[in-house]
């Protein structure tokens, strides 16, 4: 579930949509897709304006590096995920069974732990992959959310999208 909307620090346009970000202590806790009809909120902070420079570099050339600082929280099996997620570069893939592999453990599992993760795109779970096709992303298998997958591993060039 959503935090309520005015509980982001932040809220950017994207080509995704409306971005939410949610800082505590200037450090991003949460980073959400809104629905389109979230209002504006313009960072006013240094922290927060480099937040909204890094993500607007990323949606210019996906192989910036983000350097935003970040606290994940999750579980110990979830932490171990997202981080071996960061380890993903821009333009490549790699499937759950792989991923699950390297960790010592299954596939749905790590699909799992990719549904739960609270900052996607600054840690890509859009780079991990059904060995048979895209998967799911944000715990769903088609829709906006399985598009919104579909534009970021696009625009990283580790998808050919359709003309």
């Amino acid at each position: 579930m959503l935090p309520a909307a005015n509980s982001y620090d932040i809220v950017l346009d994207s080509p995704l949509g409306k971005l939410g970000v949610q800082l505590q202590d200037a450090v991003i806790i949460r980073l959400d897709y809104l629905g389109n009809r979230a209002v504006l909120k313009p960072a006013t902070t240094a922290p927060g304006k480099q937040i909204t420079r890094q993500l607007g570099s990323y949606f210019h050339n996906p192989h910036c590096r983000f350097s935003l600082p970040f606290e994940l929280r999750g579980t110990d099996f979830q932490l171990r995920v997202w981080q071996a997620l960061t380890q993903i570069p821009a333009g490549k893939t790699l499937a759950y069974g792989q991923l699950a592999a390297r960790l010592d453990s299954g596939a749905r599992a790590v699909g799992n732990a990719c549904r739960h993760n609270p900052v996607s795109i600054i840690v890509p779970c859009h780079r991990v992959v059904s060995a048979s096709g895209l998967g799911g992303y944000s715990g769903k298998t088609d829709g906006r959310e399985i598009n919104r997958k579909k534009w970021l591993l696009g625009h990283e060039k580790a998808l050919k999208m359709p003309h």
